[in-house]
Order: structure tokens, then sequence, then C-alpha cells
């Protein structure tokens, strides 16, 4: 047989590839299914692999850890929040807002993804923890994205820090109010919540701005 008989074909990997990226894809939806059921620490990587017909092993062999299969999950709830905008990223101006309170009122109804983001984010302050640098980008690039919506808003006489304040106190707001609504439902009303707040944080960082009802 010559050389060129025994080499592979271009592309003959490619199947496999194919395979293991539809593999990952649902081991992700699994865990979205049992982190949303069973919450975070309660539904475990064996809970994933039985879903998908694998072994606890398996998963691990994808994903590393639990920590990291709970950030592809988290990286699927921020594709599908804005799968249905055009251009499918998060809007600008004060559409971004409307969409803030309209996600606030989606993570109501799943909490178990909401409880995983709440504890992954706050084990990830500590050192050397496998999250810390995915949880620190998302947070630089939220707060650019929500700053750059405050300027939109509140036009000239919004300044670049009155701007980055306004969006750090916005990300504080939804993650704060995302932790008292874990601990006690019944008394906070995520969604109505997030919209008083994020509307008095506009208020105070664009008063000349008409800014309307949001959701």
């Amino acid at each position: 047989m010559d050389d060129e008989a025994a080499a592979p074909a271009p592309g003959a990997r490619r199947p496999r590839r194919v395979a293991t990226e539809a593999r990952r894809a649902q081991i992700v939806r699994a865990a979205a299914r049992t982190f949303g059921t069973k919450g975070y620490r309660t539904g475990s990587l064996a809970d994933v692999a039985e879903q998908v017909g694998i072994t606890h092993a398996g998963v691990l062999h994808h994903f590393g850890t639990k920590e990291q299969l709970l950030v592809e999950v988290l990286q699927l709830r921020d594709e599908q929040g804005v799968a249905d905008l055009e251009g499918q990223h998060i809007p600008g101006g004060i559409e971004l807002f409307h969409h803030l309170v309209r996600t606030a009122r989606a993570n109501a109804e799943r909490r178990g993804i909401v409880q995983g983001y709440t504890v992954l984010t706050g084990e990830s302050v500590t050192e050397d923890h496998p999250a810390r640098a995915w949880v620190t980008e998302r947070f630089t690039t939220l707060r650019g994205d929500v700053a750059a919506a405050v300027r939109e808003v509140g036009g000239p006489d919004v300044s670049d820090d009155d701007a980055r304040r306004a969006a750090s106190a916005v990300i504080a707001l939804m993650d704060g109010l995302q932790v008292q609504w874990l601990l006690d439902e019944d008394a906070v009303d995520l969604a109505e919540a997030t919209r008083v707040g994020i509307e008095a944080v506009l208020r105070a960082a664009c008063p000349s701005a008409d800014i309307p009802h949001l959701g």
C-alpha cells in the first residue's frame, strides 16, 4: 500500500469532532435540566450522565469539573436569552433595560440555574477558582454594555464615570435581588423589584431623560 493510499483523507476526523461537539451540547442541555429542577448543589453529575446514557466519568471527560459544566450551562442561558433578539446579542439604549427586566422575569422560572449562577459567582472570589476568569470577564463585558446604554439614555449630560457607576449599581441590584429571592421567594417579586430598582438607577443617573415603565 503506498503512502498516499494509507494517509487519511482530508477532513476524515471531522465526523468524530462533530460527534464530540454534539455530545457536549447534549450534556449541557441535560445539566441545565438537572440544575434547573434539583439545584446546582443537589443535582449531581450522575443525574446528568444518566440522561445522556454515559457515566459520571464520561461527563468529567468532556468538562473536567462540575463548576466548568455550570459555566457552560450559564453560557447557554445567555445565548438563549438573546436568541430572539436581532443579531442575537443584547440591545443598546433603553431596550437593554427592558431586556434585563424580561430576563429577571424569565429567571423566576428557572430557580436552579439562578441558584447555580449565584453560587458560582460567590465562590469565584476565592483564589484559583476555576470559574474566576469567566465571571470576571462576564462582569467586565456587562458593565461596559450597561454603561454604554446609560450614556445613550442620558445623553451628553451623563459622564463616563456616572455611567460606569450606574452600570455597577444595576448589576449589583440584580444579583442582590436574586440572593434575596432564593432565600425567600414569597418576600421578593424578582421581576418587579428588578424593574423598580433599574428605573430608580436610571432616573438618578439620567435626570433629564424620560424613563419609561420597563419590561
